[in-house]
């Protein structure tokens, strides 16, 4: 079985590569998990973060934006002494500020997938890439995305970060065409 290059070197990202990445995703929470991943992420791994990723669902209540809304600057110096996340004041304060923007979407749109999908007129953008070399960082619809995210308050949102999460929750399938899940995830 040929998978992506990239996910070779762990079991973790092996697994993350075969049940999660690329797979269209609409549930709000779970949108709003993979960005405050994504944006913890900025700088660091991605297998960082995926080994602190249960760390982090118990320290911002599963993800939950409601929840991480209403984070007081007490419980934001807390998480800044957990050792199961990243501990950077900016990436944790940037969580919490990001939740209430969210939730202001949310309002105005109906939902965060509403919004977040319009970026790709609704459907997954399926590209047909060989290499990993021809992956790219951005795309023009993260440019788009990042930059309305970031009019909107969004901290930790450049096109980089926007383009893994379109990545990661499927709005954008870049598994490599020699991928067994470039076929499955089209499907989806």
């Amino acid at each position: 079985m040929q998978r992506c290059d990239w996910c070779l070197k762990d079991p973790i990202y092996i697994k993350y590569h075969d049940t999660e990445w690329g797979v269209p995703v609409h549930d709000d929470n779970k949108i709003f998990e993979f960005l405050i991943l994504e944006g913890a992420q900025a700088g660091l791994s991605w297998l960082t973060i995926l080994k602190r990723r249960q760390g982090y669902r118990k320290a911002f209540a599963d993800f939950d934006p409601a929840k991480v809304a209403r984070f007081t600057p007490e419980r934001i110096a807390d998480l800044l002494q957990n050792k199961a996340i990243i501990r950077n004041k900016l990436k944790v304060a940037s969580a919490v500020s990001n939740a209430r923007v969210f939730l202001d979407i949310q309002t105005k749109f109906g939902s965060f997938d509403q919004y977040a999908w319009q970026f790709v007129d609704g459907r997954p953008k399926v590209n047909t890439y060989t290499s990993v070399d021809q992956i790219p960082a951005t795309s023009k619809e993260s440019d788009a995305f990042s930059k309305d995210l970031k009019q909107r308050g969004f901290k930790f949102v450049g096109s980089t970060i926007i383009y893994a999460h379109m990545q990661a929750t499927g709005m954008v399938n870049d598994h490599l065409v020699s991928c067994f899940r470039h076929q499955e995830v089209k499907k989806l």
